[in-house]
């Protein structure tokens, strides 16, 4: 049995700014809701979100719209998925490892809410628990500013 290279505990800055770019601009989107990333490691990635006036569900009680949690929990694994296949591919290029991302897509995505979404903002977390040669599995937190867990996801998206 021959033994697996463990991924690399940090991604090379190029890396890292050209992902951002990616996520944070370019996926024009994620701009509209305010996703910003705040850790992006090979195994598990974070973000965030401020809770603002366009995002309420429910104006009398300044929820955020369950439709913002699952576009936001979609797009953090996604940007898993990103960085999993960012350190399989370690021995290639920054420029060229970010060229892999094109046919991303999301195949399934299930979300359960399990509290209302009321914080000043809000800690996201995604984590892929199966890179395969042609779809990812992935599983999302969405939490408020004090920590509590207000929603789960769990996502499958296409790879290749």
């Amino acid at each position: 049995m021959s033994k697996t290279t463990p991924p690399p505990a940090e991604f090379e800055a190029e890396f890292i700014n050209g992902l951002k770019t990616i996520f944070e601009e370019k996926i024009v989107f994620n701009q509209v809701l305010g996703l910003k990333i705040t850790s992006l490691l090979p195994d598990r990635v974070a973000g965030r979100i401020d809770m603002k006036h366009q995002l309420v569900g429910h104006y009398s009680h300044n929820r955020v719209h369950g439709g913002v949690i699952s576009a936001c929990l979609d797009a953090m694994g996604g940007l898993a998925c990103m960085a999993a296949i960012g350190a399989r591919h370690m021995d290639e290029a920054p420029e060229q490892r970010l060229h892999r991302f094109a046919k991303l897509g999301t195949i399934d995505l299930r979300i359960d809410y399990l509290r209302p979404g009321i914080s000043e903002y809000f800690d996201l977390h995604a984590e892929v628990m199966r890179l395969g040669s042609r779809v990812a599995s992935t599983r999302m937190e969405f939490r408020g500013a004090d920590g509590k867990l207000l929603s789960t996801g769990a996502g499958a998206y296409i790879v290749s």
